[in-house]
């Protein structure tokens, strides 16, 4: 029996199993005041705050997690577990007054000494490489309740990362990768690998209480049994969908639109041929038509990039680089013909297989860069082994997949692309850019700062580090039943303010 017809075989049992229990599950569901979830991955094999690898799991946890800052849905950073943040006028020193009786959930109370180890473990150990340079050189002590920061040279952007830096009890680094503790509205109770994480509200939380009692994240990455167990009333609330996927479903949802904020791209392997040539990268750029990748996929929906800033970065996004590229197969083929490649060449597509807005996107550059004799094929791939073989192995010729923004700094966009981070998965090298990053980050004057990001973004477009497509449009899907859902600016799928009606 084919692989195929198991797998169907296998989506009919589960849809049929769906039916039978569905929506006497979804009405016990709403009487015990519990959601389900439903996820298109499984989550990192860490939950330690310091070493999420991944938005998918980022955008989880960040409900157990909190900083002495924290981002609000409108986009500020407000306080969390500090009370309130004093800069001292040259820009070095964060004095953040904690916030008294804040509680872990393992009863513990916070004191200074959790926070300093926080940041100190964070420095050591954490795998996002924009945060060790930050925290390179501060010095981080307690005056009395204070938490006391000094920066070797101000950072305007500094607040933001200290957001990042969450709280974990002193000594607790090593527990946290199986059982993670925070001072978040929830608290986490059980994994289990492939199938679910499960959250319950901290009771003794020092905010506004999560209204639900209970979450279960149900991993789903097969997206025709995602759409099932919906339609069977298995799930309540499902973010990251499609408009094919929504167009399915029955009257019992109600579906909220916002932006993921996110950088889409074909993004190409600049140390390997034929793209370390620059006119090969270009022809790619000229050869994809965006307006019909957009068409196709979300009817209109989502904006058009041409660089690594996303829109909702208004005072960074120079609008004058989405059209540097107009869809042109006569200039894809003339640039390929002085690259030396008059009739093309092989390459390959691969994209995630569990994020369906990626395949169906590399489906459409597929066909698109035929049209200009370039060979290309899809590989559809499991999660882990993006991961694995394309991101840390940097083992691929192009890939479509999506960045987003760890801080809503420009930075957070921008500097995965120097030559030597960690991040930088294309290989990409410029020493301008490089340069101009360096400055930028070091740069106190906000005006000169925000032009010096602006410079470097027009160098990624000018040099077609990437074929840039757009930025998502988000749909979220939800029960009719439920209310309060909340998009952020940054990675989150939020529970916290999501309540039965």
């Amino acid at each position: 029996m084919s692989k195929k017809v198991i797998a169907l075989l296998l989506t009919v049992v589960m849809l049929l199993s769906f039916c039978s229990c569905g929506k006497e599950k979804g009405s016990e569901r709403k009487e015990a005041n519990e959601i389900v979830v439903g996820i298109a991955q499984d989550l990192g094999d860490s939950l330690n705050p310091y070493q999420m690898t991944s938005a998918g799991t980022k955008e989880v946890l960040t409900n157990l997690y909190e900083g002495l800052y924290k981002v609000a849905p409108t986009g500020d950073y407000v306080p969390a577990v500090a009370t309130d943040c004093i800069i001292s006028d040259d820009g070095k020193v964060y004095t953040f007054p904690l916030r008294e009786g804040v509680k872990f959930h393992n009863g513990q109370t916070v004191t200074a000494e959790d926070v300093i180890y926080s940041f100190k473990t964070c420095l050591e150990i954490s795998v996002d490489s924009s945060l060790p340079p930050v925290l390179e050189g501060a010095e981080v002590k307690s005056e009395g309740n204070n938490i006391v920061i000094t920066l070797p040279a101000a950072n305007n952007d500094f607040l933001a990362y200290v957001s990042l830096v969450y709280i974990i009890p002193n000594g607790y680094s090593d527990q946290a990768a199986t059982q993670p503790v925070g001072t978040g509205p929830y608290k986490f109770v059980s994994r289990s690998v492939q199938e679910n994480i499960i959250f319950e509200k901290f009771d003794e939380y020092w905010g506004n209480p999560a209204f639900v009692k209970k979450v279960t994240c149900k991993i789903y990455e097969n997206p025709t049994t995602l759409i099932a167990a919906m339609n069977a009333g298995a799930i309540d609330l499902a973010p990251h969908l499609t408009l094919d996927q929504i167009a399915g479903l029955g009257d019992k949802y109600m579906v909220l639109e916002g932006s993921m904020n996110l950088v889409q791209a074909l993004y190409l392997n600049n140390a390997r041929k034929p793209f370390d040539d620059v006119r090969v990268r270009k022809a790619i750029c000229y050869a994809i038509d965006i307006d019909e990748i957009l068409q196709l996929t979300s009817e209109g929906h989502g904006s058009k990039l041409g660089t690594s800033i996303y829109p909702a970065f208004k005072k960074y996004f120079d609008e004058s680089l989405v059209g540097m590229y107009p869809h042109s197969k006569e200039e894809a083929k003339k640039l390929l013909e002085e690259a030396g490649y008059p009739n093309g060449f092989a390459m390959s597509v691969t994209v995630p297989s569990n994020y369906t807005p990626h395949v169906n996107v590399g489906q459409i550059i597929v066909r698109q860069l035929q049209d200009v004799g370039i060979q290309a094929e899809l590989k559809e791939v499991e999660w882990n082994s993006w991961l694995t073989d394309v991101y840390s192995g940097r083992d691929f010729d192009s890939t479509v997949c999506g960045f987003d923004a760890s801080t809503l700094t420009a930075n957070a966009l921008l500097s995965r692309w120097v030559s030597t981070s960690k991040k930088n998965m294309i290989g990409f090298k410029n020493a301008e850019y490089d340069e101009l990053i360096a400055k930028a980050t070091a740069e106190t004057d906000d005006a000169v700062r925000t032009q010096l990001y602006k410079d470097a973004a027009k160098i990624l477009a000018e040099d077609a580090a990437n074929a840039y497509l757009q930025d998502l449009a988000e749909f979220t899907v939800m029960s009719k039943e439920l209310g309060g859902y909340a998009f952020y600016p940054i990675y989150r799928i939020d529970f916290t303010s999501v309540y039965y009606e």
